[in-house]
């Protein structure tokens, strides 16, 4: 069954029940208060009764009895509403009835009239009355129409000088229920039609925003990830309409990303095979050279020598891509403790100055004599090597400042230089594998890998750690490092 019929067949079901239960609740209360109005109406006319025809001694002020032409005048005019009453007197006999159908008044009912109580009687039956015994033994049988009647008692002076039965017949109120009933099922019938078409359109507005729902679903498994959902509302679909929007926003960015690593996997296979494939060709060309011994005998060791720095150079690539995959994958651990970062700089000063003077370079330290930072000691040597050695690649004639100083959470170190600088492009691709900002220095000594600043880069993240590069191009770059203390430091 379709979800449509579904929600209608429980709409339906709902509305149905409850019209049902309001029905009923309201025929047995209408049904009660015309059998009330019944009663109240017939007391009056009791006690009209006994006012109109009691008679009192005028001397004695003594009850005497009723007259009998008020209670026959009476009698003539309820008899044209259907209502009939029998008198009784204090000793439970008939005194006079204006019907032909009239009984004594039970043993329990009479010593509830004795104290006071009015009797009231839904229905009630009665067999014919008559004046012999033997008429009354015969006609026993003879059953009167259902009547409601109300049997009141009444007292003069403290004391029960008549009891008045009065009713009226059933079938008058019944004739008024059926009426209601009758109402009641056209209400019904016209109620039931409109629940039908309420709840189609209940149901069809539920189902219409579950089918943009599957519309937008069906578009996804299609690979359609741009799919705007617009279903308005605070109920539980609107909520999941959100959630679903998001989810295709996730997809959608996921699908972009697995292209963006997918070019990336192709930029790298492409750069690695060209990184590779120089070195190889080098050392092919030169060892064919000495298997036809092309190459002069004074050339030779020079040949060998380029050959062994091609080979280095082969294997720090190999080195490189490793450590950057255990880096990225976090497969290998850091042993991390406080050390004196000031002493660092320093060293690193010493070693790399050579080569900063083959570039015509000066480096500058600036730093105070005690900085205590937390790191992995060789990882932190890492990064300030391959930055520091980064500059002086692309640093001619300039110098290299090394700035370190304690931040508040932590240290802070700045290396700059007043090298050619990078464009804004530039900037943005450095920390991807084999980029370089140079191309025409990738067959220099050092960095020629592409790999050194994609490995800082992950070594600081690893650290918990920041890393920013400013640059101006022409003037030169600036990286800021920021490595966390202890109570900062984001365990890995």
């Amino acid at each position: 069954m379709k979800l449509i019929y579904k929600q209608m067949l429980g709409f339906f079901a709902v509305i149905l029940t409850c019209i049902v239960i309001v029905g009923l609740l309201f025929i047995n209360v209408t049904t009660r208060m015309l059998y009330t109005n019944t009663w109240t109406q017939l007391q009056n006319y009791s006690d009209s009764l006994i006012e109109d025809s009691m008679r009192y001694d005028e001397n004695t002020k003594q009850f005497e009895g009723l007259t009998t032409i008020p209670l026959q005048n009476n009698a003539r005019l309820l008899a044209r509403q259907n209502v009939h009453f029998t008198i009784y007197s204090k000793e439970n006999k008939i005194s006079y009835s204006s019907s032909e159908f009239a009984t004594q008044v039970s043993k329990t009912d009479w010593k509830k009239l004795k104290q006071g109580k009015t009797v009231h009687k839904m229905m009630a039956t009665a067999v014919k009355t008559d004046t012999s015994s033997k008429s009354s033994s015969k006609k026993a049988g003879v059953n009167r129409p259902q009547m409601t009647e109300v049997v009141r008692p009444y007292f003069y002076k403290g004391k029960l000088v008549a009891v008045v039965s009065i009713g009226a017949y059933v079938s008058d109120i019944q004739g008024n229920v059926k009426q209601i009933q009758n109402n009641l099922w056209i209400a019904f019938v016209v109620s039931t039609l409109i629940s039908l078409i309420l709840s189609y359109f209940l149901a069809r507005s539920t189902t219409k925003r579950i089918d943009k729902m599957r519309i937008a679903t069906h578009q996804i498994t299609h690979g359609n990830y741009d799919v705007k959902l617009d279903l308005r509302g605070r109920d539980e679909i609107s909520e999941l309409s959100n959630d679903f929007g998001k989810m295709a926003g996730s997809l959608q960015e996921s699908q972009e990303e697995i292209k963006r690593q997918e070019e990336r996997r192709r930029k790298f296979m492409a750069d690695a095979a060209h990184e590779m494939r120089t070195p190889l060709t080098t050392i092919n060309g030169l060892l064919e050279g000495l298997e036809y011994d092309a190459i002069p005998e004074e050339d030779k060791a020079q040949s060998i020598k380029l050959m062994q720095n091609d080979t280095k150079r082969l294997i720090r690539l190999v080195n490189d891509n490793l450590d950057y995959e255990k880096i990225r994958t976090n497969q290998f651990t850091m042993e991390r403790k406080v050390f004196n970062a000031a002493e660092v700089l320093a060293n690193l000063s010493e070693q790399l100055n050579k080569k900063a003077d083959n570039q015509g370079d000066k480096i500058i330290v600036d730093a105070p004599d005690s900085l205590m930072t937390y790191a992995d000691y060789d990882r932190f040597v890492q990064v300030i090597f391959n930055i520091v050695q980064n500059a002086i690649q692309f640093t001619k004639d300039g110098t290299i400042t090394l700035k370190a100083e304690k931040v508040e959470t932590g240290s802070q170190f700045e290396i700059s230089d007043t090298g050619i600088g990078m464009t804004d492009e530039q900037i943005k691709n450095i920390w991807e594998r084999f980029y370089k900002a140079d191309r025409s220095r990738m067959n220099t000594e050092y960095g020629e890998s592409g790999l050194g600043l994609a490995i800082v880069h992950q070594l600081v993240d690893l650290h918990g750690g920041k890393i920013d590069v400013t640059s101006e191009y022409g003037k030169g770059t600036k990286f800021t490092i920021y490595f966390p203390d202890r109570e900062h430091a984001k365990h890995s």
